[in-house]
Formats: structure tokens, sequence, C-alpha cells
């Protein structure tokens, strides 16, 4: 299926603790080129992202945009004690009351006040356990954005189609034109020797001579073929599931070389008239397949 280099994705992805939220979205570049914009601490992800999206883009300016942050009042810092210091901090309190005679007053609070004795920790993933909570967000995205880029793949194979019909019905056109160009070439010889030679008689395998070479001079037969070859491959081609979009560019250049030869060529204002025509659908085409992947 015919797909666009122009896309948008976007999908949220909502845990017990956390959201991510993941866009994707592309423009036209000769080849893949990706960048990511990642929060700094999960920047390993950024390699994971270029590769899973690589088996699914091959053409495009790619960006891709990964957002993790917390949900509601949840929060991932662990508080955690250190019970063999807090013992210690107590027998030498304990003992300190007995020595001294002071009053026994130890509570939690107490226990609280001594720093050393907690630790306060921040809960991380590993990366591993990231990318499976970021994998399902991109790949949500990525199916929305695939199917944008093929439903502008679809408009534009329609009006490729439609153009590449014009261009095969001009060029029969032209093949039907040519050989009456001939004829009026035979017939404008006789009439101007005709006229400069008034009476006398004129030599007619030298009319016939000039008429051949005109002919082979103007004959634009074999570029119309090409012409007509060049269009049934390009409409193969929109039929094809893979990317086509460099071949399709190659096929246009060779029609336009094939139609600038047949101007050059012909000597008949309806035939110019037909090949500054294909010029003009030929060159939509290749503004179209600029944002063919």
């Amino acid at each position: 299926m015919l797909k666009s280099m122009t896309g948008y994705g976007r999908e949220q992805v909502s845990y017990e603790k956390t959201e991510v939220v993941a866009e994707i979205r592309s423009v036209n570049h000769r080849y893949y080129e990706f960048s990511a914009r990642i929060p700094r601490t999960y920047g390993y992800l950024e390699e994971k992202l270029k590769s899973f999206l690589s088996k699914a883009i091959t053409r495009g300016k790619v960006e891709v945009s990964v957002s993790i942050m917390p949900s509601g009042s949840s929060t991932d810092t662990v508080v955690e004690i250190n019970n063999e210091l807090a013992k210690a901090y107590i027998s030498a309190l304990t003992k300190a009351n007995d020595e001294l005679g002071l009053k026994n007053d130890l509570t939690l609070t107490t226990l609280f006040r001594m720093s050393d004795v907690f630790t306060v920790k921040k809960q991380e993933l590993s990366e591993d356990e990231v990318w499976e909570m970021v994998k399902p967000a991109v790949s949500a995205a990525l199916e929305k954005f695939l199917k944008m880029r093929e439903d502008e793949g679809e408009k534009l194979k329609a009006d490729i189609s439609s153009r590449l019909d014009f261009i095969d019905k001009t060029t029969c056109g032209i093949e039907e034109r040519s050989p009456q160009t001939v004829s009026a070439y035979r017939e404008k010889l006789f009439l101007k020797l005709s006229e400069i030679l008034n009476d006398k008689s004129l030599d007619e395998s030298r009319i016939l001579t000039e008429a051949a070479i005109f002919a082979d001079k103007t004959a634009v037969d074999e570029e119309t073929v090409r012409l007509h070859s060049h269009v049934s491959q390009c409409r193969q081609l929109l039929e094809s599931d893979e990317p086509v979009g460099k071949k399709l560019d190659f096929l246009v250049q060779e029609m336009n070389r094939e139609v600038n030869t047949t101007g050059s060529k012909c000597q008949d204002i309806e035939i110019t008239k037909k090949v500054l025509e294909l010029k003009s659908e030929i060159e939509k085409i290749r503004e179209q397949i600029q944002n063919i992947e």
C-alpha cells in the first residue's frame, strides 16, 4: 500500500503510578532521519525507539516525543530504617539514662530526630522495565501514525493515477499526429518547389527523399513507446506494498527526459502543445512523489 511520508500519531497509557504519552510525527525527507524528545533521565530510550520505529518507517524526517509522569498522588519514594543503627542509639541512650539517672523519655519522635537512622530512596525501574511500560504507548501511536500515512497515500495514488491516464492518452495523441506532420511537410515541400520552379517538372523522388529525411529527424515513436512503458511501470509501483518513492522519482525523471526529446524533435504546433501539457502533468506528479515513502 502506498504511504505518504507525512503522518501523526498520539497515545496515552495510564498505569497505577505513572502516565506515559507518546507522539510520533514526520515530514518529507530523502532518507530516514530520527530525532527524539525524551526526559533526560530516560535518555537510554532513544536508541530503543529509533530501532523500534525503523522497522515500520523507511523514509521521512521522524520525531518522537515521550513523556513519563507520575499519576495522581502516587509516589515512588521509599523511606528505609537502619534498624541496627537505631538499636545502637537506643542501647547507648538507655545506658546513659541508667548511669546518669535521667528520666527515660525515649519515643519514636526521639528516634525520628536521628536523621542518619533513616534513608530516603527513590524507587527506580530498570531500563527494561521502563521500556516495557513505554512500548505499548509507542506501539499504539505508531499504529495511528501509519494509518494516517496510508490514508494520505491513497489520496496521492488516486491523484497520480489520474495524471498517468492523461499522460498515456496524450502520448497516444502524439503518436496519431506524428505521421500527419510528415505528410503535411511533403505537401508543403511540393507546393514550395512548384512555386520556385514554376512550370518545370519536379523530381518526385527528391521530394520523397527529403520527406523521408524529415520523417527520420522528427520520428518520436521510440520516445512514445518508452513513455508508455514508464507509465505502465509507475502504475505497477503504485500497487506495490514496498516503499516505492525513490523508484517513482527515477521513473518520473525518465518520463521527463522522453518528453523533452519529443519536444526537441517535433516541428508541429499541435505536438508542441501536447508536449507542454505532458511536462506540466509530469511536474505535478514529481511534486506529489516527494511525499511518498
